[in-house]
């Protein structure tokens, strides 16, 4: 089995904190997900995550105006550089301090940054200027000046439409304008009059008026001695303004409320267009793209991200992550959709090609603790604390049954049996395992037996035997079809947290809470093999943690494990930030995958940091809230007593951790829940390289040469680069059939999808039979797996191979036919002609 996994994208997670970006086409928009960045397109609807990731979350976001340079700033101030088309970090830097605005000029020469009550002016990185002869010059970070003048943070940043002067807004209510070199004749001007902290302020499109919005209103400027003209109070009931922008173009104004309306404004008159909901919680950003038809806003508390387009009144993205710790998850039969569940009492359905998710069921009144998906059909069970098992019809996304205990129960672990007939529950306050029957939705049976609290269950792929593990440090194998319902106890030496079944129904594996992980013979109920994971998993501290990463208790142990396609390795996740996979026959640790490097989230740092500690603890664990200015910040909306409460006012960072794993049916691809939300590890590469891009001499003679000299790959990749037709069949038939293996196998990823249209497209009109069907062989045997994984964006091409074959399959038939014919006539012609 092939081990070198990569991270391949994060799901369950579409906002955390910080600004919301378009991109300068309008059709993507950014989103800074805790440490990472995803990328929605919200043309063909996908979605993928930059493989980059920070020390820390991500505050802010900046992207050039031509698109291919990303600048992303942690909160302490780190910033990675990014070519965003090739999703390649480029180079990482330290402002040292936090950032609190960044913006790029619209020449893209610029880079405005706001750090605490200056502002910082930077030679933008890693611009090519198209001007000059000199090439791409790789500059990266050369501070130009720096103003000061603000009494007070820093938060917004905006140029004017020529790059020659930008504005800027602070939390001294003030904005202030600046030039970025000596202008003749300008002064840098204050803007005040605000009786609140500024939020933002922009230029008008022909530069002649300025407006700036405070929590309470917008005031407009002229600049005929920068004197206010006309000020709009933006009032709501028990709300504040929290987030504004404005698309000078369209004289747009996009408002966002701490109660979770937004609305929309016209300029100057100050006209209401539209003034809706989004939730119930704050709107933390709102984004305009460049067209002015496409409205982002992000609310941080329930991690909802809206997309709306304000003349249609419609939604063009509406989606929402899990806003409490995911439970458990599971692969559908094609590979292609995942379930998860979660604390928040909701179950979501995600589709692995877009990243998005399809459908949410909300009927549960508590958290859901296990799913897991019939063997046979499109159904789905659940199991929650609010005493109920559902069972969901994918299909038509509902429930059709509820299947419930004679007491009130928690259920805790859940289990259905390959045949789809039965489903079995155990819970945290009853040791009995409930079974029913799906066709009835009856109780069928209770089975008892454990003296402790049922963890987990699993059926065999095999059918008939169920298998529990229990708090009360034993295993039991439940034959539940036999007539006396016979069961076997497996004696272990701690409480178990998991059990898993190899798919040959053969090997029965265990993990328990004091880090082991043994291994059972089923048909001999024997102990065959075990080992200590307790080194492999342990890593990573706390802020109030007094020993060091490796002495920790609390994470020695695996909380969730799974078995591969075939069965040869397992994998094993816990309270740590380690996933580690195993050689089930050797007991030897293949590979280590590290979940987050996020030193917000408690655990996943190694070494204690001195310099964050202070005379009263960890500098992390001080409660800075009562410092804040602003009254509603103060506030402790915390209930008395709560252990959980709201997970953005928490005095510590959630800790990181794995929760659930699991392996795709096609065994290219796993997922694990954790912290940071859904992650996906695929063998196959998301991102693929072209080679010859690197090659500027590309000319038909160039590729006829190549051709001439039997180089057959690069002189077809040349053909596909210059796309011109005549060449590229000259170039088609030309390459004999014996290379055609040879061929497909060496060439690049990216082109697989135009070589299977082009052949498509040539097989129905080449003479060249043989040929053509040798290729379609072996682009099918190579690339199979490609092919199946991206069907979703190469059906179109995969239709005109089939339509291709179709049409030869009835061309031979009828030839063959009509051959037949003529030689039963030859042959009775020959038959009847006379001897001689």
């Amino acid at each position: 089995m092939k081990t070198d996994f990569k991270f391949s994208n994060l799901l369950g997670t579409v906002y955390r904190k910080g600004n919301l970006v378009f991109t300068p086409d309008g059709n993507s928009l950014l989103s800074p997900v805790g440490n990472r960045v995803s990328v929605f397109n919200l043309v063909q609807n996908s979605a993928y995550t930059l493989p980059s990731s920070h020390r820390r979350n991500i505050s802010h976001l900046a992207i050039s105006p031509d698109g291919h340079v990303l600048l992303s700033v942690d909160e302490d101030g780190r910033a990675i550089l990014t070519h965003l088309p090739r999703r390649l970090a480029l180079y990482h830097f330290s402002f040292k301090t936090s950032v609190s605005a960044l913006a790029f000029s619209p020449s893209g020469k610029y880079l405005a940054v706001g750090v605490a009550r200056a502002v910082e002016l930077w030679h933008a990185p890693s611009i090519p200027n198209a001007d000059s002869d000199d090439g791409l010059e790789f500059a990266p970070f050369v501070r130009y000046r720096v103003l000061a003048g603000h009494h007070d943070t820093v938060r917004s940043l905006q140029w004017s439409s020529d790059s020659r002067f930008f504005l800027s807004s602070a939390k001294d209510l003030t904005a202030r304008v600046w030039s970025w070199s000596s202008e003749e004749d300008f002064t840098p001007t204050t803007l005040g009059g605000h009786k609140e902290a500024v939020l933002g302020a922009w230029f008008s499109q022909d530069q002649e008026l300025a407006c700036s919005d405070a929590h309470f209103g917008v005031d407009e400027f002229s600049p005929m001695g920068w004197r206010i003209s006309q000020r709009h109070f933006l009032t709501q009931p028990g709300a504040k303004l929290s987030c504004v922008a404005y698309h000078a173009l369209s004289k747009l104004l996009v408002a966002g409320f701490s109660s979770g309306l937004f609305g929309l404004y016209e300029l100057p008159g100050f006209k209401m267009i539209h003034t809706l909901s989004m939730t119930h919680q704050g709107i933390d950003d709102v984004a305009i793209n460049n067209s002015g038809e496409w409205l982002a806003l992000g609310a941080s508390k329930l991690g909802q991200l809206l997309v709306w387009e304000w003349q249609s009144e419609s939604y063009i993205l509406k989606q929402q992550s899990h806003f409490d710790s995911m439970n458990d998850i599971v692969y559908a039969r094609d590979g292609n959709r995942i379930v998860t569940a979660a604390d928040d009492g909701k179950i979501k359905l995600w589709d692995t090609q877009s990243g998005f998710c399809i459908v949410t069921f909300t009927e549960h009144s508590s958290g859901v603790t296990a799913c897991e998906l019939a063997p046979k059909g499109n159904v789905l069970f659940s199991a929650s604390l609010d005493g109920s098992v559902r069972a969901w019809d994918l299909i038509r996304y509902r429930n059709f049954r509820t299947f419930s205990a004679p007491t009130r129960l928690s259920f805790s672990s859940l289990a259905v049996d390959p045949s789809g007939d039965v489903v079995c529950a155990g819970s945290l306050g009853s040791f009995d395992i409930h079974i029913w029957s799906v066709q009835t939705g009856q109780l069928l049976d209770q089975l008892a037996g454990h003296e402790g609290p049922v963890s987990s269950l699993a059926f065999a792929p095999s059918g008939g035997l169920l298998v529990s593990g229990s708090w009360d440090h034993t295993v039991r194998l439940w034959n539940i079809f036999d007539r006396t319902q016979s069961h076997e106890a497996l004696q272990l030496q701690a409480d178990i947290t998991d059990v898993a079944i190899r798919p040959d129904s053969k090997q029965l594996a265990v993990s328990t809470l004091d880090g082991q992980l043994t291994f059972w013979s089923i048909l001999k109920g024997s102990q065959s093999a075990s080992l200590d994971g307790r080194r492999d998993v342990t890593g990573g501290r706390r802020l109030s943690d007094r020993r060091a990463a490796s002495n920790v208790a609390g994470t020695k142990n695996f909380n969730c494990i799974s078995y591969s396609v075939d069965g040869s390795c397992i994998l094993a996740g816990g309270n740590s930030k380690y996933i580690c996979l195993y050689d089930v026959l050797s007991g030897s640790l293949l590979r280590k995958f590290t979940v987050s490097v996020n030193l917000s989230l408690e655990g996943t740092q190694e070494y204690l940091n001195s310099g964050t500690l202070t005379e009263a603890g960890p500098a992390g664990l001080l409660d800075t809230q009562a410092e804040a200015s602003d009254l509603e910040n103060r506030i402790d909306r915390s209930m008395p007593g709560s252990g959980r409460g709201d997970l953005s006012s928490r005095r510590t960072g959630p800790a990181v951790r794995v929760t659930a794993l699991t392996f795709s049916p096609t065994g290219r691809t796993f997922c694990a829940a954790s912290t940071e939300g859904l992650l996906i590890y695929s063998l196959d590469s998301t991102l693929y390289f072209d080679p010859f891009d690197l090659d500027m001499d590309i000319t038909p003679a160039s590729t006829i040469e190549a051709l001439s000299r039997r180089l057959y790959l690069q002189a077809l990749i040349m053909g596909f680069r210059l796309n011109e037709g005549p060449l590229l069949r000259r170039v088609f038939e030309a390459i004999p059939s014996e290379e055609v293996g040879r061929l497909v196998k060496q060439i690049p990823i990216v082109y697989i999808p135009r070589l299977v249209r082009f052949v498509a497209q040539i097989i129905t009109t080449s003479p060249r039979l043989e040929s053509n069907l040798r290729w379609i062989e072996a682009l099918l045997s190579t690339h199979g797996a490609f092919l199946k994984a991206n069907i979703t964006s190469l059906a179109q091409e995969v239709r005109m191979v089939q339509k291709a074959i179709n049409t030869i399959q009835t061309d031979l038939a009828r030839v063959s036919d009509e051959n037949i014919y003529v030689l039963d006539y030859m042959l009775s012609q020959s038959a009847q002609k006379p001897e001689s």
